[in-house]
């Protein structure tokens, strides 16, 4: 079977970044720590995945249709124009791209395309027999955990894989249920308002009663108490917005075919002088701002 594993680029470069040590430097004093640390990552993720093909997606500057439907969408986010350079994560991308170069991982973007929604379109369209595997520790993926798709937490240099049964077991709702549940309650990491007085009790409870928000807003009469119904009642609109902000669906342009992408990519044995010798390299490149 063919494996294809999809990373996650900037979730795994901020998680690298505000989790290494800040020490990494070249002589010159350039930091390094998240290109060390997302090189450890994939070698890790390719040695104990064995993917066939692999493929890193990144997020452009801009979160496409989103912000457009939803003016508040990531409203929270840092304002990295008035940040050091030394303190942004993004200053790190182009040494990262550069290590991607060197040991032959295919990398891509999509102006306008958040690497969600482009992540979802590989995974969701790879051809019959095909089997794909998202590197990232972003829980929207698991709305798509099924028998084709997994979704692959990186933590402490291991490899632990998201199955059905584990989404069950920590939020309640089959991963089928994953995105109407995030509509329920929400999501404060994209400045997402959900259903005033709907926790994630209750939203699992309703999803095991009525199945999906569709199924529930046209069964409001058999929920009994009346501030849960009632804020159903008013949350209609900001109900099917978040469906819009939540749901992946696929169906965005591919940038590479998934039978054209390099397999079994190598790296060196020493990542540290991998990760140094990038950043070296594209010390004069201009930082990428979001």
């Amino acid at each position: 079977m063919n494996t294809l594993l999809l990373v996650d680029g900037h979730n795994l470069l901020f998680r690298m970044f505000y989790g290494m040590p800040d020490h990494f430097r070249t002589p010159e004093g350039v930091r390094y720590n998240a290109v060390y640390g997302f090189a450890n990552a994939l070698a890790s993720a390719l040695s104990e995945l064995r993917p066939t093909h692999a493929l890193v997606l990144f997020d452009t500057e801009d979160c496409g249709d989103r912000r457009s439907l939803d003016a508040d969408y990531k409203a929270n986010r840092p304002d990295w124009s008035e940040v050091p350079e030394d303190e942004i994560p993004f200053a790190q991308l182009p040494a990262i791209r550069r290590m991607l170069d060197a040991v032959g991982i295919p990398y891509a973007e999509a102006r306008g395309c958040e690497a969600d929604d482009l992540i979802a379109s590989y995974a969701l369209s790879a051809p019959e027999g095909w089997h794909a595997m998202i590197l990232s520790t972003d829980r929207d993926y698991w709305q798509l955990v099924g028998e084709r798709v997994s979704v692959v937490r990186y933590q402490g240099g291991v490899c632990d894989l998201v199955t059905p049964g584990a989404v069950e077991r920590k939020f309640g709702v089959r991963p089928d249920q994953f995105a109407d549940w995030k509509c329920l309650v929400g999501d404060s990491s994209d400045n997402i308002a959900g259903v005033p007085g709907v926790g994630p009790k209750t939203a699992a409870a309703l999803l095991a009663q009525f199945g999906s928000v569709d199924e529930l807003l046209s069964r409001l009469d058999e929920i009994p108490k009346p501030k849960i119904r009632d804020a159903l009642e008013q949350s209609r609109e900001r109900l099917a917005l978040n469906r819009k902000l939540i749901l992946l669906t696929g169906g965005s342009p591919l940038p590479v075919p998934p039978e054209e992408l390099i397999s079994a990519p190598r790296f060196p044995r020493n990542l540290l002088t991998l990760a140094r010798e990038s950043a070296e390299e594209a010390a004069d490149i201009d930082v990428f701002r979001l």
